[in-house]
């Protein structure tokens, strides 16, 4: 090999490092948005994706000033029947990612306050097992809507 292309191969590999994108350091939340309950009283269910950061975590709580409780859920088939049940957290990979959506994994809101309307938000801080916070806002949807970045022909 020519002494010339030896010396430009560290220069290259350092320039495809900083074409990489960084790693997230810390866990973070988006897509977040709120499906409100179809009749009032009923609970209400927010949906969300976690990115894990450079180490693991755990989700083990939302906490919200517009709903009384907040309850995160798993859902199912169990023997042909859809079946939901109360979960104390959800394990996030380092580097990985965790989705709460229709069908799945969700978090239950509990007597959403009133004054939460289609169109609107809601604040909602995430609780990690490692004591880190992450605070996101909503977007509230009508219980009909479809959910974001969905048609719903």
């Amino acid at each position: 090999m020519s002494r010339r292309f030896l010396m430009m191969l560290p220069l290259t590999a350092v320039a495809l490092a900083a074409c990489q994108p960084a790693a997230r350091q810390d866990v973070s939340v988006d897509d977040a948005w709120v499906r409100l309950p179809p009749v009032a009283g009923r609970p209400g269910a927010a949906y969300f994706t976690i990115h894990g950061g450079a180490k693991a975590d755990r989700l083990v709580g939302i906490d919200t000033s517009k709903a009384a409780r907040v309850e995160l859920h798993e859902s199912g088939m169990e023997n042909g029947m859809m079946t939901m049940r109360a979960i104390a957290g959800a394990d996030v990979p380092a580097g990985g990612e965790v989705r709460f959506a229709p069908g799945g994994n969700h978090a239950m809101l509990f007597d959403v306050a009133a004054d939460v309307k289609p169109g609107g938000e809601m604040p909602l801080t995430f609780r990690f097992a490692s004591g880190r916070t992450v605070e996101v806002s909503a977007r509230a949807q009508a219980a009909g809507d479809a959910a974001p970045g969905h048609s719903s022909h």
